[in-house]
């Protein structure tokens, strides 16, 4: 392993949870992992795939089109464990 990679971190899911509520403009409280991205939150599936671009651009190091489709993704809980399972978080982008 490159001695110069950047450390990897393990995702904080409650930042998540606060990232997609501000982003959503809904409470926090809402967005549980049983929340469905269509039926609880409002998102048709063009704003979800905007939502799962907007987390990649926001969170270092995740990737969600390498291995699956928005399709795959469904509830809050779907998208932290795909996150968990597939990508390296290596740091929420500073503030510009």
């Amino acid at each position: 392993m490159d001695s110069r990679s950047a450390p990897q971190v393990r995702l904080d899911s409650e930042k998540l949870r606060s990232f997609i509520a501000d982003y959503l403009g809904v409470d926090p409280k809402e967005v549980t992992d049983e929340a469905h991205l269509g039926d609880d939150l409002g998102l048709y599936w063009l704003d979800q795939l905007e939502l799962l671009v907007v987390i990649e651009d926001e969170f270092l190091g995740i990737d969600f089109f390498a291995n699956t489709t928005a399709a795959q993704i469904e509830v809050v809980g779907d998208l932290i464990r795909y996150i968990e399972d597939h990508n390296t978080v290596t740091a929420r982008r500073p503030a510009a």
